[in-house]
């Protein structure tokens, strides 16, 4: 299988056109997502391929659309829902978390849910406090679920390829400012749980997935002109996260920093750095640092938002002064 160059939103729509042609089970569900091709055009020209019965413009209801695709789960369908904005996933958290997350659980094993969700966080883009959020952290916190977030091309199509597969739960994470991004894209399937060593290095090690991942490498650049080598991993699994490839880079590096749009407070970072202090305590020559957004609402004035989103030049400073 050959690799061919595409935009990351044009990966996530192969990965769902694949998905449909492999397995008669797999549809696609959620609003505008047949007849206008999705918000962002990440499922445009599946209606004419697939019909309307494999997919299906919803009702503006995001409980409806969830529970209906945990029903749709439950009975041998393998759903996947596109949730326009990840700020409306607050209208569907009950039938994903009490419901989708606890099935296998509840059922002692005898029945699983295996749906995907995807949709698209963060900004950049002066869309306003309630179409900008960052809520991984609150899906990585409920057991049954789990979290992806892909920071190129190729993990947009292969971890949406091996979330659909997977016989539970996927939440699928989408940074909505890497949909333009181009890459070589290789149909293959990815596994879930396994971070990416983006860059090598023996000084320091920047954690972080999605769209801050190109923030770190541009730090890392930048760090090479005072010698220091930073080793750069993406994460791509939230939940669960890599942690021995992680826990395996502070052991050379003796540094760590983690970097991640969504507000510093109880974030991904939090747990990172805590299990880094806590299993890495060893091999730790300086406190791991965390570099994230202030606690407040995402402005929508693009002033105001430049001045909010975690830029290269914080993660220099964090970097420097965990050095030092």
């Amino acid at each position: 299988m050959s690799a061919t160059e595409m935009r990351y939103v044009q990966a996530v729509a192969l990965a769902l056109r694949d998905s449909l042609e492999a397995d008669e089970r797999v549809m696609v569900l959620g609003e505008d997502i047949a007849a206008a091709g999705g918000s962002f055009k990440a499922t445009r020209g599946l209606l004419e391929s697939f019909g309307p019965q494999r997919v299906l413009d919803t009702p503006i209801s995001e409980a409806s659309i969830v529970s209906a695709a945990v029903g749709a789960a439950l009975t041998g369908m393998r759903p996947v829902v596109e949730i326009m904005f990840m700020d409306f996933i607050t209208l569907a958290m009950d039938a994903l978390v009490n419901q989708a997350a606890k099935a296998r659980f509840m059922f002692g094993g005898q029945g699983s849910v295996p749906m995907v969700l995807r949709t698209p966080h963060g900004g950049g883009l002066s869309a306003g406090p309630q179409h900008s959020q960052c809520l991984e952290a609150w899906l990585s916190h409920v057991p049954g679920l789990k979290v992806v977030c892909p920071a190129t091309p190729q993990d947009a199509y292969s971890l949406l390829r091996a979330a659909i597969a997977d016989p539970d739960p996927v939440i699928v994470v989408e940074h909505k400012g890497l949909y333009a991004l181009k890459g070589m894209v290789e149909p293959v399937e990815g596994r879930i749980g396994e971070a990416r060593i983006v860059r090598p290095g023996r000084d320091l090690t920047l954690v972080s997935y999605g769209a801050t991942v190109a923030l770190c490498l541009q730090a890392a650049d930048a760090l090479l002109a005072d010698s220091v080598e930073t080793e750069v991993i993406d994460l791509r699994s939230i939940q669960p996260w890599d942690r021995a490839t992680v826990l395996a880079s502070l052991a050379r590096t003796h540094r760590a920093v983690v970097v991640h749009e969504a507000v510093t407070a109880f974030g991904v970072g939090a747990e990172i750095a805590a299990t880094l202090s806590d299993e890495g305590f060893d091999d730790l020559d300086a406190p791991v640092l965390r570099v994230g957004a202030p606690f407040m609402p995402v402005p929508f004035a693009s002033s105001l938002e430049k001045g909010y989103a975690v830029n290269v030049d914080a993660v220099l400073a964090a970097a420097r002064k965990t050095l030092n």
